[in-house]
């Protein structure tokens, strides 16, 4: 008689559920992800409504009242340190048909490192429609040691809306050297770019940012473009405001204002004052 073999012999496998199977999470995305949705619409009866304000994480969304009551306000309030390397925040504001809205921050921005050292990224996006008039107003943002941010602002406007915008950036904080900042602004009128620019300053930034070609050892900048269908007929001039102030009247009916300082306080005096001067 012949001997068994082991595959005679040996058991079936017994199968294993698939439920009892270990799965391993997918890892989360590193950082904080944060939106901040704004709606403004003209009520009918001279004002405007905001039936979308949501904040999330440290966008937390208040509104305001404006002086004139046409105007609808919104302040945005930091509820936590933000944004950190790794973070991604995001304000996303459309102005409908005739709506007035006014977006301001409580307070300066400061973006700080993260422990994974990945860069942070604050995207901002504004969408005027026919006869709206929106003014994005944010106090400073401050580029801290050892953070890595990139921000991005896109702005798409019909042709019979009005903008007020202003960016102000300080490189680190007293005594400090700044982090690495990228920034880029990108604005669309009609379908029609009007004004696409971008800086990079701090360490890790192309050669020559801080040179006499760059920003000259200042440590505080800022711009204010305005975009006025008025504008078309009576555009502004160019002019010089100091010494490092200009105002430049951009092919379309823009203009913008760049101002470098030694500080953050200089930036806005000059800035107010070309508001103040030409009526913005």
């Amino acid at each position: 008689m012949s001997g068994a073999s082991a595959t005679d012999t040996a058991p079936a496998p017994t199968p294993v559920p698939a439920s009892s199977v270990p799965v391993t999470p997918a890892m989360p995305p590193a950082g904080l992800r944060a939106t901040a949705r704004i709606h403004a619409v003209a009520d009918g009866r001279g004002g405007t409504a905001l039936p979308l304000l949501a904040g999330e994480g440290p966008l937390a969304l208040r509104r305001t009242r404006s002086a004139s009551g046409a105007d609808a306000g919104v302040m945005l309030v930091g509820a936590m340190s933000a944004p950190l390397g790794g973070d991604h925040l995001t304000v996303e504001a459309t102005a409908g048909p005739g709506a007035r809205l006014t977006l301001a921050s409580a307070a300066a921005t400061l973006a700080l490192p993260g422990r994974t050292g990945e860069p942070a990224r604050y995207d901002v996006h504004l969408v005027l429609e026919d006869g709206a008039s929106v003014r994005w107003l944010p106090e400073p943002l401050v580029s801290v040691r050892g953070s890595d941010l990139r921000v991005r602002t896109r702005v798409r406007l019909a042709p019979t809306a009005r903008l007020v915008l202003r960016e102000e950036q300080v490189l680190g904080r007293t005594g400090e050297v700044p982090g690495l900042l990228r920034s880029r602004l990108t604005v669309d009128r009609g379908g029609r770019p009007l004004l696409d620019q971008e800086l990079a300053c701090g360490p890790g930034a192309p050669g020559g940012w801080d040179g006499p070609a760059g920003l000259a050892g200042h440590r505080a900048l800022g711009q204010l473009l305005v975009v006025d269908p008025a504008f078309a007929e009576d555009p502004p001039a160019a002019a010089v405001l100091g010494e490092f102030a200009a105002v430049t009247p951009l092919a379309g009916p823009a203009v913008l204002v760049t101002v470098l300082a030694a500080d953050a306080l200089l930036v806005r005096e000059l800035l107010d004052e070309a508001c103040h001067s030409y009526g913005w």
